[in-house]
């Protein structure tokens, strides 16, 4: 399942801009992949990220996976909720499952994101 209105990296974190802020979680294949999460570090609130650089962890019985910042900026807010429920990004990826928020700093960080077309056609070839 793709969204629309998101836009998505190669390695499979889905951004969706609202001015300057970014909300950032991991799409529906990733989480698909993973398998049923039991366990998400989140990045601290203030926190400093540059695009592809790693923002927070993932794991599930089958593996640990770094989630990558599709934005250069700072961390202005965590969804604290995955401490506690780390299965919210298994249930509701795109919504509930949102993994931070970045203020963007470098707006040019986000010209080599993915639109929904894009990302469903990098899909195919995987």
């Amino acid at each position: 399942m793709v969204v629309r209105e998101l836009l998505y990296t190669k390695e499979h974190e889905w951004a969706k801009l609202e001015g300057d802020t970014a909300s950032v979680g991991i799409t529906d294949y990733a989480q698909n992949q993973l398998g049923e999460l039991t366990f998400v570090e989140l990045p601290d609130v203030g926190k400093q990220v540059t695009r592809k650089a790693e923002l927070a962890v993932v794991e599930s019985s089958k593996a640990a996976s770094d989630v990558y910042s599709p934005v250069t900026g700072k961390v202005t807010e965590v969804n604290s909720e995955l401490e506690a429920k780390p299965e919210l990004i298994n249930e509701d990826c795109y919504k509930a499952g949102w993994i931070c928020k970045i203020k963007i700093t470098d707006t040019a960080s986000a010209k080599n994101l993915m639109d929904a077309n894009q990302y469903e056609e990098y899909l195919k070839g995987l």
